[in-house]
């Protein structure tokens, strides 16, 4: 790794970066509208067989050779281009079941069966077809400008990462040993944001995004009658104590300044309003950027949930079932120092610092998995309009963001911006 922990050299300077970039970026009508033709056709986790297929035909077009099916739908181009650094580029490919309501003339109308079965609408509410769109650009610009450098460029397109499980099952599918490519010397990549404006790019070290758990809990009771609460134990009322007391972990037991997040998204229980159930089911998802603090959440957790069992006299344990484990994102220092000089100089006022966000991602599983840094930077996509309106008060709560039904990047600077980040970003750890 000590080959690429190094400052810009005078050949990659400003002016060489630029010039290669400019004189070999593709033209970006015919990726506007393979971005609107990803974004009228999203497709849910695990089942990106149509988005994968586009990205590899893509590749191979271009001269890359392709590997596919890495991990379900997971596939990479790879590009040999004599000795020297390797560096891979990720984007994630799968979309979200959420009923579009943007009104955009590429709108998705698209439907499929989900995980349980269900017809569900889907969108690319968080913006993957951007993420994409970009990498594909970006391997067409950095195919072309081969003569201008050396190393192994690997283009990456996981899925499932909605799951949090895309990037570890190509890991676990054997991405860095059966095919015959060099081991990353570096995992770079970007996520599209509305809280920056269209045409920025945010970057910063350490951890930015946080590390998140998912949890199924099955609290128990007896059932009854309705009307004769006396003779039953009621799950429901557990479960409501569960949820109101969780909210007291980060408050009361977190030490202020630290990051905590436990939410309730799933509540279920019971059939009928006069039967009072034998079980409540309730899912968290529990976020922090630290190990020692989010032990210490996930802990708290399952000792009020056995405390509140037990005060209502529960008539067997509660069960616990972690179903995600997402790590956090840490940005590496050293290399983002440098990938910072790159992109200041680049893109001048319109690169900034990035704040920690709690939200999560599986992007870094590909970097620890091999024991390399990563470096992870947001894209900015809201409108320039709208941003700097919403800007003057510092109230962006009525700007959609990811993962809402009317979240829409702006195509362009957004488009240009994210293909120059991640040709910039390759070039400036390849030699």
């Amino acid at each position: 790794m000590t080959r690429i922990k190094r400052p810009i050299t005078v050949v990659n300077s400003d002016r060489g970066y630029r010039e290669i970039i400019e004189q070999h970026r593709p033209k970006l009508a015919f990726y506007e509208s393979a971005y609107r033709d990803l974004h009228r056709h999203p497709e849910l986790s695990e089942q990106e067989r149509r988005t994968s297929s586009i990205a590899a035909k893509h590749l191979q077009k271009l001269g890359y050779t392709v590997h596919q099916h890495i991990g379900g739908y997971g596939l990479i181009g790879v590009l040999n281009n004599g000795p020297g650094p390797a560096v891979l580029l990720r984007a994630d490919m799968d979309g979200l079941p959420v009923l579009e309501k943007t009104g955009l003339d590429y709108a998705s109308n698209e439907t499929m069966k989900d995980a349980d079965g269900h017809e569900v609408p889907v969108m690319h509410a968080c913006g993957h077809d951007m993420h994409i769109t970009c990498l594909m650009a970006a391997a067409e610009l950095l195919h072309a400008a081969r003569s201008r450098w050396n190393g192994t460029l690997i283009c990456l397109f996981q899925p499932a990462e909605e799951f949090g499980v895309g990037a570890q099952r190509m890991v676990d599918d054997g991405l860095y040993t059966k095919y015959d490519i060099p081991k990353p010397d570096i995992v770079l990549g970007q996520h599209v944001l509305h809280l920056y404006k269209s045409g920025t790019i945010a970057l910063a070290p350490g951890p930015i995004l946080a590390a998140v758990e998912g949890i199924k809990i099955r609290v128990f009771g007896k059932g009854g009658h309705g009307s004769m609460p006396q003779n039953s134990i009621d799950p429901i009322v557990i479960a409501s104590h569960i949820v109101v007391r969780l909210q007291t972990i980060v408050s009361r037991e977190l030490q202020p300044g630290k990051l905590g997040v436990i939410t309730c998204g799933k509540f279920q229980a019971g059939t009928a309003s006069n039967v009072i159930p034998d079980y409540a089911d309730l899912e968290l998802t529990v976020r922090s950027y630290e190990t020692k603090i989010q032990k210490q959440l996930l802990d708290a957790i399952e000792r009020i949930v056995h405390a509140e069992c037990d005060a209502s006299g529960s008539p067997q344990p509660p069960t616990f079932t972690y179903f995600t484990h997402v790590p956090a994102t840490v940005n590496d220092t050293i290399q983002t120092k440098v990938l910072d000089t790159s992109f200041s100089t680049y893109f001048k006022d319109n690169a900034g610092p990035m704040e920690p966000l709690p939200g999560s991602e599986d992007f870094s599983v590909l970097a620890r998995a091999i024991k390399v840094p990563s470096v992870f930077w947001a894209l900015g996509s809201c409108d320039p309009a709208k941003w700097n309106e919403a800007n003057k008060t510092g109230d962006f709560k009525d700007i959609p963001g990811n993962h809402s039904a009317e979240f829409a990047p702006v195509i362009e600077p957004t488009l240009r911006t994210g293909v120059d980040a991640l040709a910039l970003a390759a070039l400036t750890f390849l030699d």
